[in-house]
């Protein structure tokens, strides 16, 4: 869909290493824009809040552990209500759509965007652009009301349908502009934030009064620099449900072991979590740690060991796990989806029959489990937690939009959601640090061995942390938040 152009985007330096990545405005490009007083002022659920809106100085820091000599290091722009709006009520004509694959609170996101809107800005024009972003081509297009999506946050998928692969922005853009579209909102991952980059940045090219705005959506929780994406506390609940599936079926049986695939690309957090939770599980395998089969000290001696001792066990594994083994013992072809994303081998059955071969040139009784419930996690509706961040997104995305902010994107930054440029979202991918904190509690609570040597280890250890210089804040790479 094209390349994303950092140079439009903001750094703003100041004292004592605080560094601000701002995201752009439509002031940047449009001069002499009228500015109208914020509707929320008038608005009976705001009358008791104390400050509706936010000051425009506000910033959220990305390092929140530092030590007094220490850089501040990068800062984000605060999400919020602004005391002067650059649309008037009646003159947005806001579309949404929902883009990649299925994730929960898809629904509720598109339920409190409209709403919000309605409620808090007395907009009435939304549309929902049906089929991800090919349906700005087919102009499939529906009318969104409060009262026509008052419960669709009660079902999983989304109301507007969705699909992958790469568009041409110019006739997207030409699409918007032909419905007379003002806002944008996009809810997609990784390449469909990048895509939402490449559109924010043809519209600033020709020169409109549209905002664009993204909401980051990865249940696998891999979107840098945010603290959690939506859908991801549902993720780890819901695979709760087969974890204790997979430990009974186990239980049950002489040698039983339940292997539980479980989401997980490139990052392994659902797992970790899943694994965490829920107590029952023996072994956890994701992405970041290496790990090998055959041998002393390798991933089948050590079942082999438990089952000795428990009689049972379960083995939790991410479906970005072992693919290089995958790739040493059998030819995989590199297909890859619409999105370009590279079709992975299923590790879950693969690892099953490795361990059903080693059995069986044992001699020994082997019952075997294998659980697969990733689809049934990603259709499901979102629950409580993610209903709430959902909302408050949502809400956040409408303020910045309203403001006149535009090419960015909303997510959660050390609790506080922030605005966020696009290229910071898309540029790296959050995953779990074996050396961290976190990764050592799994460890003890399954008692499973790393499966590392200590050179592997060695190997594996982040360097100290960049010190940011005035000469080129973005130096720094992004790490995952703190999950200590």
């Amino acid at each position: 869909m094209g390349i994303e152009d950092e140079s439009l985007y903001k750094i703003v330096r100041g004292d004592f290493g605080y560094v601000l990545e701002d995201v752009p405005h439509l002031a940047d490009y449009l001069s002499d824009l009228p500015t109208y007083r914020n509707p929320l002022e008038d608005n009976a659920s705001y009358a008791a809040v104390r400050q509706y809106h936010i000051n425009e100085d506000d910033t959220i820091t990305k390092k929140i552990v530092v030590q007094k000599n220490s850089p501040r290091g990068p800062h984000f722009r605060r999400a919020g209500p602004g005391k002067r709006v650059y649309f008037q009520s009646d003159e947005v004509r806001a579309c949404i759509v929902t883009c990649g694959g299925l994730c929960p609170g898809l629904n509720t996101l598109i339920r409190e965007l409209v709403c919000g809107l309605s409620h808090m800005y007395g907009v009435d024009q939304v549309l929902g652009i049906e089929g991800g972003y090919r349906g700005f081509y087919a102009r499939n297009t529906i009318t969104l009301t409060p009262k026509s999506v008052n419960d669709i946050h009660k079902r999983g998928g989304t109301i507007l349908g969705t699909s992958r692969g790469d568009h041409d922005p110019i006739k997207l853009v030409d699409s918007i502009q032909d419905r007379g579209i003002n806002q944008v909102y996009i809810i997609g991952g990784n390449g469909t934030q990048k895509g939402a980059s490449v559109i924010f940045q043809e519209i600033r090219r020709r020169g409109l009064k549209v905002a664009v705005c993204g909401i980051p959506k990865s249940i696998d929780n891999d979107v840098a620099v945010i603290d959690k994406s939506f859908g991801f506390d549902t993720a780890v609940e819901e695979a709760q449900r087969a974890i204790n599936a997979a430990h009974v079926e186990a239980e049950s049986v002489e040698n039983g072991i339940g292997v539980v695939k479980l989401m997980g690309r490139f990052s392994g957090f659902i797992a970790m979590y899943a694994t965490l939770a829920s107590r029952d599980v023996d072994c956890c395998l994701i992405p970041e740690s290496p790990f090998y089969l055959e041998g002393k000290g390798g991933l089948l001696e050590f079942i082999e060991k438990r089952l000795k001792e428990n009689g049972h066990m379960v083995l939790v594994v991410a479906e970005g796990a072992g693919q290089k083994l995958i790739e040493a013992s059998m030819k995989c072809m590199d297909n890859k989806d619409a999105s370009e994303n590279l079709l992975l081998p299923d590790v879950g059955m693969w690892l099953s029959q490795k361990i059903k071969d080693y059995f069986k040139s044992r001699k020994m009784l082997l019952n075997l489990k294998y659980i697969d419930p990733t689809y049934m996690i990603r259709a499901i509706p979102s629950n409580a937690s993610d209903n709430v961040l959902c909302t408050l997104q949502a809400h956040c995305a409408i303020h910045g939009t309203m403001a006149g902010y535009t090419g960015f994107t909303v997510g959660l930054i050390n609790g506080r959601n922030s605005f966020i440029p696009f290229h910071r979202v898309t540029q790296s991918r959050n995953k779990v640090s074996i050396t961290d904190r976190m990764w050592g509690r799994l460890l003890m609570s399954t008692n499973q061995p790393i499966f590392l040597s200590p050179s592997d280890i060695e190997e594996l250890k982040d360097p100290e942390e960049t010190i940011i210089s005035d000469a080129d804040p973005l130096l720094s790479p992004s790490s995952p938040a703190p999950r200590h």
